[in-house]
């Protein structure tokens, strides 16, 4: 980290928001006007939407991050978290991934902490439930759906093997209903290859509290996507919830009980809880509280925006709020932005007003949903396409936007993969196992012939 008696803006987070913001102030910034510093407890930038095809492995888990430091090359990239904030002094306390926790000044603030996971205090759902945030757990699911094929394969307990090929998925908005079309069409695949394993043998669940599932894409979207995922043998409980999952026996309201072996939760998210230590006007749910122009209320040299952001939708009228979601993060960024640039020089800001293009949403190979200009429909295969030409042409960076591609491409002469690599969770297990001291070795038992002959002998 250097020292400078430049400006310093500090850029908290670097997802959606704080990559792009980082890059348009990057760009617009004079040389030497000011120092940009971001501080993240991960070096690289996630593209969420792309989670469940990488967990269905139709994206290479390298190609759906942005390494900080590569994109961002004139910046200082800080790895650690930021867990409170002196904003009478302007003073930021790091903790880094190693050593001692150090304070840095500042002169301008970019709140970018996005969200975390939103859970409840279910019995069992800390020890068993895998979540949907990370590139990390994306491929830990795939790693660990391919391993229960390969258990019920081996297996002849029935209910071990019952267990194994049932696959819970709690959450009906965009992440649970794309993680659990992508997850079972690649166990479709993948039953294929095994002798033992069909698909009917598999249980899939999906369980949603709300009425519908895919509310952002409106009622006949919704229940459209429903008929098609209960066709491909998908259960689908509407207005029902968990209520437990000890020993991985799941418990719905509605009375329905399974033992399954995954359950991934995706009901929903919520601000970084950190945020209560930055010092700054949280709304009813935690979110900072911004204006239209994203500066947060009562600060002239903080920003905010993304999940963690409470800003005001202009372009649906007062009183409503921009959704937590990508369109929104990028496009909010970019204005974001030029106003910490205006700011410094005392411009004025502009206000961000963006009208919702639409939404997108795969559920599996060749297959998708979507509605445009929230009036334009699109199933099947046409929304398929129209979702990876989106998303792909959204992916930060020209290289990671060809890598993708490329995937995608080679996929359609090749098949994908289907092999479980949940030791990489683990991979000092066979090495510790080795190292072990090797156990006393234990005499050789003396055949019962041979004792007689030594009792006659003697």
């Amino acid at each position: 980290m250097s020292t400078t008696e430049r400006p310093r803006i500090l850029i908290v987070g670097g997802g959606y928001v704080g990559l792009y913001a980082a890059m348009r102030i990057l760009k617009k910034m004079r040389y030497g006007e000011a120092t940009v510093t971001v501080v993240d407890p991960r070096s690289y930038m996630t593209y969420l939407p792309f989670l469940p095809e990488a967990a269905a492995g139709n994206v290479a888990p390298r190609n759906l991050v942005a390494p900080l430091r590569s994109v961002l090359k004139t910046a200082e990239v800080l790895t650690g978290h930021v867990t409170s904030v002196d904003q009478v002094a302007k003073v930021a306390t790091i903790h880094p991934a190693a050593g001692d926790p150090y304070e840095l000044p500042f002169d301008y603030m970019v709140v970018a902490m996005g969200s975390v996971s939103r859970t409840f205090p279910i019995p069992g759902l800390a020890e068993h439930g895998i979540g949907m945030k990370s590139v990390e757990e994306a491929i830990s699911l795939r790693n660990h759906v391919i391993a229960q094929l390969d258990k019920a394969e081996s297996t002849t307990d029935e209910k071990v093997r019952k267990q194994a090929l049932t696959f819970v998925v709690v959450g009906g908005g965009f992440a649970g209903v794309e993680t659990i079309a992508e997850v079972e069409d690649m166990a479709r695949d993948a039953a294929k290859l095994y002798h033992n394993v069909k698909r009917e043998d598999m249980r899939f669940l999906l369980v949603e509290a709300a009425n519908r599932i895919l509310p952002e894409m409106g009622p006949d979207l919704g229940l459209w996507t429903k008929e098609r995922l209960e066709e491909r043998g998908i259960e689908i409980y509407i207005e029902t919830s968990m209520d437990s999952c000890l020993d991985k026996h799941v418990v719905l309201k509605n009375g329905v009980e399974v033992d399954a072996s995954t359950i991934v939760w995706t009901a929903g998210v919520k601000p970084n809880p950190a945020l209560a230590n930055f010092g700054l006007p949280l709304g009813p749910r935690g979110h900072v509280d911004t204006a239209p122009t994203l500066q947060v209320q009562g600060f002239d040299n903080v920003w905010s925006a993304g999940d963690n952001a409470q800003v005001p939708d202009l372009a649906v009228g007062e009183g409503a709020w921009c959704p937590p979601n990508a369109q929104h993060a990028v496009r909010q960024a970019i204005v974001l932005g030029d106003n910490v640039i205006s700011g410094m020089r005392g411009f004025p800001q502009a206000e961000y007003k963006h009208k919702n293009l639409g939404a997108v949403a795969g559920l599996g190979l060749h297959k998708g949903v979507a509605i445009l200009f929230g009036k334009y429909k699109l199933k099947g295969r046409p929304a398929w396409w129209f979702h990876r030409l989106y998303h792909g042409s959204r992916v930060p960076t020209m290289n990671r936007k060809v890598r993708v591609f490329a995937d995608w491409t080679l996929a359609v002469f090749l098949k994908r993969e289907t092999v479980s690599l949940v030791e990489m969770e683990r991979p000092r297990e066979t090495f510790v196992e080795a190292a072990a001291p090797a156990p006393k070795p234990v005499p050789a038992a003396v055949p019962a012939a041979d004792k007689a002959a030594e009792k006659v002998s003697a």
